[in-house]
């Protein structure tokens, strides 16, 4: 059967909710809209909303603006300010909170060099701590980062290394950044979700590898995640979604071919699509052509939200004078 590949809680609702006038049983859904963000809290409370939703048991936050991809320099502030209250409100930092941040993916391939393009920005100060022997600071918490590359470059497989660092530095708390993937073209780039359930590295592109979270780390995971990729295979399925209603409108009800429209299952659209994709492209996964200035901005979004969530005496104004 046809699976719509996406890595966003809020998506997973809406495939569930399609063809159902009803919210899903054992999840909670908040939403909020200003003027130019909407952030919706989905939070799955138990079994049988995990089991319906296809998400952990936890939290799932999603910040979406759609003027993202071509955001100004006030944009960019304001969601990194948003970004940075909900992380604050979700992981609770204070002082004493010693955090790592790890940037996953691969540098060498943009769509999926986010995590690392957050790492370079981070303030890191664990060695300031470890070199003057201090526990605490009036404006910096201690703070170490790590991008550890992929398996294709390092041989190693990503959660071990990360295992590796948490055991020897012993953090309190471990945030995670990588690239997902979205079944909207339009949520590409323009969305950010937090979540407190962990990360699988690699999921974006359909590559898992072993999951960071609680259980194989030690220390509670967060993770933070920007759709970068459509399968191309949900594009045509969409498309043809379009493309039946927009025939339906234009075709008599009742008649012998509207009736084939209407009858025209899940199952039959995905045959349809492998007809037209495998022997031709495969598994693509498609990304806009502006990505890497895309990248470079949510990137910085992302950094300043964390400086100033994991640093209790770092403000906007702070994080723009010292990054660019």
């Amino acid at each position: 059967m046809f699976q719509v590949r996406t890595d966003l809680a809020i998506e997973s609702r809406e495939l569930y909710k399609e063809g159902r006038d009803v919210e899903i049983s054992g999840v909670e859904v908040d939403v909020k809209e200003e003027k130019d963000y909407k952030i919706t809290r989905v939070k799955v409370l138990n079994k049988e909303g995990e089991e319906k939703l296809g998400k952990k048991i936890g939290s799932y936050i999603t910040i979406e603006s759609a003027a993202l991809k071509q955001a100004d320099q006030d944009l960019k502030d304001e969601i990194s300010q948003v970004l940075a209250k909900e992380l604050k409100a979700l992981i609770n930092t204070d002082k004493h909170t010693k955090s790592l941040v790890v940037g996953l993916g691969n540098w060498n391939v943009t769509p999926d060099a986010l995590g690392p393009k957050v790492v370079e920005k981070v303030f890191v100060t664990r060695h300031f701590f470890k070199a003057y022997n201090k526990t605490e600071d009036d404006t910096m918490a201690d703070v170490s980062a790590i991008s550890p590359g992929v398996m294709g470059i390092t041989g190693l497989e990503t959660g071990e290394i990360i295992k590796g660092i948490v055991e020897k530095s012993k953090p309190d708390v471990v945030i995670a950044i990588d690239a997902l993937a979205s079944r909207k073209m339009e949520r590409v780039s323009s969305t950010i979700q937090i979540s407190d359930t962990g990360i699988n590295p690699g999921a974006g592109v359909g590559n898992n590898r072993k999951s960071l979270n609680k259980e194989y780390l030690g220390v509670p995971v967060y993770a933070i995640g920007v759709p970068t990729v459509v399968d191309a295979a949900t594009m045509v399925n969409d498309t043809i979604d379009l493309i039946i209603t927009d025939m339906k409108n234009h075709t008599e009800k009742g008649g012998e071919f509207y009736g084939l429209l209407e009858g025209l299952e899940d199952q039959e659209k995905y045959q349809m699509i492998s007809q037209m994709l495998n022997p031709y492209m495969g598994n693509l996964m498609v990304t806009p052509k502006e990505v890497d200035t895309i990248i470079d901005d949510i990137s910085l979004i992302i950094a300043n939200g964390l400086n100033i969530s994991l640093h209790h005496g770092i403000d906007l104004k702070d994080v723009n004078r010292y990054i660019n």
